[in-house]
């Protein structure tokens, strides 16, 4: 509970005690109590108040505990000192997960002779696989282990899959010595030597998978949401955390992309496996520092005993105004000091799990317990709204994720049909995503420091600017003109083509389509790790990261469904379809145009999502309540 709530209780406590003397009834009732009473009665409750708030201000109330379980102190743990160990963190393993992520595709045409499209959608379904592994996390987290466990237990997973991934590279995948560059060949491998291979890297898709959803949630649980200054913190956390990813990857897009390009993927595959290593040292090393919450147990039965408990009551009328509906208290938030969550008018065929039957309060006379099975807490019933509130909102952030994903494929093997040398140098196709990660640093400066503080000062704005719902359309408006950027860019490299597989026209024609991705992540990616954390229960935090990672997991997937039958479609009668392996036959111009086009059919139907949500409410959080807001178009 934080300041808002205590201050609530103490009214309420004076309220009751104000009617037990008789203050709040006539004259004649109060007439026994003199001035002095009146006086000491008030300095009691000043002081009472005063130590509820020194109290507040020495301990954290929103339930979390140190590394050895007591009651976390409010000076000794979390804030930026925690904060900064996991933003450290995260670009170290970001770091370590792109250095083998961002050349994937180029290791499969060149080193394992794969196609592009392919290969193209191998790696799409391993990214896909990734993000899908973030579920996996969050349930475990959760249910069972807590998100520091879970951190922990995903990063080993995760530097064994690398130092897997970096062995059977150096051992029997680049034969010869070199090979996996454009100019040698590599040899046929076996089937073992491939198992191998995969293995590696899906052990890492789920060492990473499980772990990403968990570590931006706890980075957040560093910050005490009921505290003014901390709620604060706990806002610009998000962003400095989606720019620690960034800066990880800038090293890994740059540097790492530099060796493997150049045929030195052992070496590119071992700085991966150094740096997970580290990450892994780090995080251990701020166990005294962190604040941790207690478990609640497994979400899913928790959601199923409302289904069940609503389904078996489907003949039962709701009382109005949710009067009479079962108001006993949520035992695994008392434990735990979650927020509640206040009750809201929607899906009211839900509600029917919190009513009390006659058949309930026979079982309740006769000395039974309410079966969760047939009676829930009005509290548990709210938390399957709000997930189920949220998920046309998250289905809509699909899309993005198709076109986003296109960076990590079609945009590098685009760039690698283009003209990539300047002065002699070659430019490994890949790096020019680091034009994505400059755009993301830059636009987050700009947000954070000029339009965000701007849009407070306007009245027509709420005081916390754009809102998540907000900052999440712009998103997907600046994706829809990235395609157009690079179906434009495409019908100027078909037209400059040479022959063979290359073009005059410049790779760095490229960077316009990177920066509007880059600049529409900012908008969409921190907006969205924002609302679901800030809209699911206290119990789901990583469940609520996990959504937003499992959209690009789906988002992957979808990319690949795409390419399939658009391969399927225009490959017909011995044509090359749009995307072949030599580009210059293809039409990928015409691919990106329509993401396009599908990107602006997903922005109207989640312009209409965004204006049917409803906020969740939490009970002593006001203000924090007003500031979420809704889509403000």
């Amino acid at each position: 509970m934080g300041e808002g709530g205590a201050k609530a209780d103490l009214q309420l406590d004076c309220e009751c005690k104000c009617d037990l003397s008789g203050r709040g009834g006539t004259t004649e009732q109060g007439a026994g109590i003199s001035k002095g009473d009146d006086i000491l009665y008030e300095l009691n409750m000043q002081n009472k108040f005063e130590e509820e708030e020194e109290a507040a201000e020495v301990f954290i109330v929103d339930g979390s505990v140190d590394w050895r379980g007591r009651p976390a102190v409010r000076a000794n743990s979390g804030t930026w000192i925690a904060g900064i160990i996991i933003l450290l963190n995260q670009g170290l393993a970001t770091l370590a997960f792109f250095g083998v992520g961002v050349n994937l595709v180029l290791l499969l045409t060149r080193v394992l002779d794969q196609t592009n499209a392919d290969a193209a959608n191998n790696v799409s379904r391993w990214t896909g696989t990734v993000y899908l592994f973030s579920l996996v996390g969050a349930f475990l987290s959760d249910s069972y282990w807590g998100r520091y466990k879970a951190c922990t237990v995903f990063q080993v997973i995760f530097a064994m899959g690398l130092g897997s991934l970096s062995l059977s590279t150096y051992l029997f995948l680049i034969r010869p010595k070199g090979c996996g560059k454009e100019s040698i060949q590599c040899w046929e491998h076996s089937r073992l030597e491939i198992a191998m291979f995969y293995i590696s890297i899906y052990l890492i898709a789920l060492g990473y998978g499980g772990y990403q959803p968990n570590i931006a949630t706890f980075g957040a649980d560093q910050f005490d949401g009921g505290h003014s200054k901390e709620r604060n913190s706990k806002v610009a956390f998000f962003s400095y955390f989606y720019l620690a990813l960034n800066l990880g990857s800038l090293i890994s897009n740059t540097i790492l992309g530099y060796f493997e390009d150049g045929g030195l993927w052992d070496v590119g595959f071992w700085v991966s496996t150094g740096a997970a290593f580290a990450a892994l040292v780090l995080f251990l090393v701020g166990t005294p520092r962190y604040r941790n919450f207690q478990l609640r147990g497994n979400p899913f039965s928790r959601f199923c005993q409302v289904l069940v408990a609503a389904s078996l009551k489907c003949r039962v009328k709701v009382p109005p105004n949710g009067e009479g509906l079962c108001g006993m208290e949520d035992k695994d938030s008392n434990q735990t000091g979650h927020r509640k969550i206040l009750h809201t008018e929607g899906f009211r065929c839900l509600d029917k799990a919190a009513v009390v039957s006659s058949r309930d309060l026979e079982d309740k006379i006769n000395g039974a317990v309410y079966s969760r099975w047939r009676v829930c807490p009005i509290i548990q019933v709210e938390e399957v709204k709000c997930v189920i509130r949220l998920i046309p909102v998250w289905l809509c952030t699909i899309m993005y994720s198709v076109v986003f994903t296109q960076m990590a494929s079609l945009f590098v093997e685009q760039g690698a049909a283009m003209k990539t040398t300047i002065f002699n140098f070659r430019i490994p196709p890949a790096s020019m995503s680091s034009f994505d990660i400059l755009s993301v640093a830059f636009v987050i400066f700009l947000y954070r420091r000029v339009i965000n503080p701007f849009l407070r000062r306007l009245k027509q704005f709420r005081s916390k600017g754009l809102t998540e719902l907000d900052r999440m359309g712009i998103g997907l408006v600046i994706a829809v003109m990235a395609m157009v950027s690079a179906g434009i860019v495409e019908c100027y490299r078909l037209k400059y083509a040479e022959q063979g597989f290359t073009s005059s026209l410049s790779i760095f024609w490229q960077v316009p389509q990177y920066a509007m991705i880059g600049a529409s992540e900012v908008f969409m990616y921190v907006g969205q790790l924002e609302f679901f954390n800030a809209q699911t229960p206290d119990g789901l935090k990583s469940f609520g990261s996990a959504l937003c990672m499992t959209s690009m997991s789906l988002g992957n997937y979808v990319s690949n469904l795409i390419v399939s039958i658009v391969m399927s479609i225009t490959s017909d009668n011995d044509k090359p379809g749009w995307i072949p392996g030599n580009l210059n036959k293809g039409h990928l111009d015409r691919f990106y145009f329509l993401l396009a086009i599908l990107a602006t059919l997903d922005l109207v139907v989640y312009i209409a999502c965004a204006k049917w949500y409803s906020c969740v409410h939490l009970q002593g959080k006001s203000e924090e309540n007003d500031e979420t807001g809704t889509l403000q178009v």
